[in-house]
């Protein structure tokens, strides 16, 4: 069976570019990126880039939105479906690279979503209503594998407008299903690292990266007219180093937070990663510390056995 793509998943930290690209070398590929802030400009350092290591590997969905901006599942998938076409019409290997499990399982299980159109009329009549209240409006839709949806009332209402238009509008929304989309013939490896190492890599990694201009990055960011609340809505680096500079945190509470939060956000990929085993998806795990060849020649026995 011909393989779709190649798709390197993993928690932060882990190497997933440096992988990706050996693999891109190996089977004349291009990578496209998983990761929900890579996509905007500007936000390098605190996203983790690391662009340098792409050398003369072509890659996708880095950089293809202005900072500030808000990004959704619904953009990713329309844009990353039409990278996929783009680097397979060249005659070459997608290669999926990144840690946002949400992006990259619904990339993989080819779920295609419709532009779902405000309803004023619902958004109305669910107004004034509870969160726990919405959360069970949203159950008689969907069952919830997860608390995304409802973290938030806004979010709630927007999760119950999109099912209700599914619901009302089957034949638009037949992709947006998992039973009913085509999903990707798709090779998942997972990079694994013990808990300890990822800890280890985590704080090396902030350490690093602060060193490296993280501080003046976010204060450019500031300068060029973008709130302080919209980085702090991006998270992690953007969130912390954001409040330290406006004053609401000592560099000592801002690296010992984020330290924390990153730390956090890596045990959540997990669960997700393992979240989507059980849903189905196979996971090929190899060891962290696997040589460049060592990891390229197992790879090759996963495609030989596909």
């Amino acid at each position: 069976m011909e393989l779709d793509t190649i798709a390197i998943v993993g928690p932060t930290a882990s190497g997933k570019t440096r992988r990706a690209v050996s693999l891109a070398r190996l089977f004349n590929g291009e990578i496209l990126s998983a990761d929900s802030r890579q996509v905007y400009r500007g936000m390098t350092i605190g996203t983790g880039k690391d662009l340098n290591e792409y050398e003369e590997i072509p890659y996708h969905l880095i950089d293809i939105m202005p900072a500030g901006s808000k990004y959704n599942l619904y953009q990713y998938l329309k844009d990353f479906n039409q990278a996929l076409a783009f680097v397979k019409n060249k005659g070459k290997l997608p290669i999926i690279c990144g840690g946002t499990g949400m992006y990259i399982e619904n990339a993989l299980n080819g779920i295609k979503l419709p532009d779902v159109p405000e309803n004023k009329v619902l958004r109305d009549s669910l107004s004034g209503k509870s969160l726990q209240e919405l959360e069970n409006i949203l159950k008689t839709y969907k069952s919830l594998h997860n608390i995304t949806d409802v973290d938030t009332v806004k979010r709630a209402i927007r999760a119950i407008e999109i099912e209700d238009y599914y619901r009302n509008n089957p034949d638009v929304a037949v992709h947006a299903r998992k039973d009913s989309a085509i999903p990707l013939r798709s090779l998942v490896i997972g990079i694994d690292l013990p808990r300890d190492v990822r800890r280890s890599r985590i704080t090396q990694r902030l350490r690093s990266r602060l060193e490296e201009g993280m501080v003046s990055e976010v204060r450019s960011l500031l300068d060029s007219g973008i709130p302080a609340e919209d980085l702090i809505y991006y998270g992690l680096e953007y969130k912390f180093v954001t409040l330290y500079i406006i004053g609401k945190l000592s560099y000592e509470d801002m690296f010992t937070s984020l330290e924390t939060a990153i730390h956090q956000f890596a045990k959540r990929q997990m669960t997700w990663f393992r979240g989507m085993e059980k849903r189905g998806t196979k996971i090929n795990w190899l060891p962290w510390e696997l040589s460049d060849d060592d990891f390229c020649n197992e790879v090759r026995k996963l495609i030989s056995d596909f």
